[in-house]
């Protein structure tokens, strides 16, 4: 397996969901969170082609993460984290075992309840997806709410 970018460390955000697909990496930069893998036969589908369930999983985790991040950074105080409102993708391309798969994200507004961000998925810089998402901010505070 090759090594990642110059840049990356192992992503520091670990879920049961993404366990199967480690190693993940990452670089945190000023105004986002950038994720990446090289795909293995373990990220494809019968096909042997990078999993859509994947770039969306992964697309999403960029996202939201880089909305806390700026969230953060812009005084906006913890939040008690974020939850996905809506996510969409288009499939732009295809990506094959062995190219590093980097989620970008491009576009972060954020308002008083709700975090907006776009985000391009690359496969050795050339682009596969392109995917937007709205984050509900939570509140640390909550009160009388049930999960």
């Amino acid at each position: 397996m090759s090594l990642p970018p110059t840049g990356f460390e192992r992503h520091f955000r670990q879920s049961p969901l993404t366990d199967p697909w480690e190693p993940l990496y990452s670089k945190i930069l000023d105004d986002r969170v950038v994720i990446g893998l090289t795909l293995t036969a373990a990220h494809t589908n019968a096909r042997g082609l990078a999993h859509g369930g994947l770039i969306a999983a992964l697309a999403d985790n960029a996202m939201g993460l880089s909305c806390g991040l700026v969230l953060r950074n812009r005084g906006q105080g913890e939040t008690g984290g974020l939850l996905t409102v809506s996510l969409s993708l288009d499939y732009l391309g295809m990506a094959k075992p062995g190219q590093w798969l980097e989620f970008d994200t491009s576009f972060i507004k954020t308002g008083a309840s709700l975090c907006f961000a776009q985000a391009f998925v690359t496969a050795d810089g050339i682009p596969i997806a392109r995917a937007d998402a709205r984050f509900k901010t939570l509140s640390t505070a909550k009160t009388g709410s049930k999960a």
